[in-house]
């Protein structure tokens, strides 16, 4: 089993906030992050991104932006030494998960493209069919994201290898038999 992070780990940079100026434009990414501000001054960087989001997207079709999402994800680039690296899990048999505080409007279409299909990562909440800002069980980093693949795993007595670059990816990478850093997509 392995288990990949998407940002900074398959690719060299962050893509929510591309994503997020594809779609509503750079000026008001600029507003929205300063309207999150307080909430990253407190490094409660969970209550920021949705305050971020809420102020981004809020009250956009959710159909809109999963169509931007799918349009967004094929200009995403991953590294050919961390594609060579998915490759090398895929002919070793091994199930492989992208998870990813990344939205799925965009990262499941992204996965699919190398062929990932199980993502585990960041859902927007939807209300009457218009985005929220709010995210469905919270923001997929940290122990959240060890409680999810914990979930995802069950009882399977599995080697796990693990793939993360940040922080956030600690308690992922703790479960894992196999961890291994990455940096901007290249393996340290």
């Amino acid at each position: 089993m392995c288990a990949f992070d998407f940002d900074g780990t398959l690719t060299t940079r962050d893509s929510l906030l591309p994503f997020v100026a594809s779609v509503v434009g750079w000026p008001k990414v600029g507003r929205a992050f300063t309207s999150s501000a307080p909430q990253f001054a407190r490094r409660d960087r969970d209550a920021a991104k949705e305050k971020f989001l809420a102020a981004a997207v809020g009250g956009m079709s959710y159909d809109a932006l999963r169509a931007a999402g799918a349009s967004f994800a094929r200009s995403i680039v991953i590294t050919p030494e961390m594609q060579q690296r998915v490759q090398w899990h895929q002919r070793e048999g091994h199930d492989i998960v992208i998870e990813s505080a990344s939205l799925d409007v965009y990262l499941v279409d992204a996965a699919s493209r190398i062929g990932i299909t199980d993502v585990l990562c960041s859902s927007l909440e939807v209300d009457d069919g218009r985005v929220t800002g709010r995210l469905v069980g919270g923001n997929c980093r940290g122990p959240e994201k060890a409680k999810r693949l914990s979930e995802f795993l069950g009882d399977a007595d599995t080697t796990l290898w693990a793939y993360g670059d940040s922080n956030g990816d600690n308690e992922m990478l703790a479960l894992a038999s196999r961890p291994v850093r990455v940096k901007r997509g290249h393996l340290r």
